[in-house]
């Protein structure tokens, strides 16, 4: 298996929260991560809307913030 590395964000990230039930068929979603009770975010490749995953709540608040 490869070494892992830390690597720094170079772009600004595109989410909105999730919301609950919302039909995810079209969201990548692990299977440690449970979106209806953790209430994370949804982020999308910005060159390409129909890429979407899920973020889970702490790691965004760990990681992220609002550009106004």
């Amino acid at each position: 298996m490869s070494e892992f590395k830390k690597y720094r964000r170079t772009n600004i990230a595109e989410m909105r929260p999730y919301i609950f039930k919302e039909d995810n068929k079209y969201i990548s979603i692990s299977g440690v991560d449970c979106p209806d009770y953790d209430m994370g975010m949804v982020a999308r490749n910005p060159k390409n809307h129909k890429d979407q995953w899920y973020v889970a709540r702490q790691y965004f608040k760990d990681n992220f913030e609002e550009i106004k």
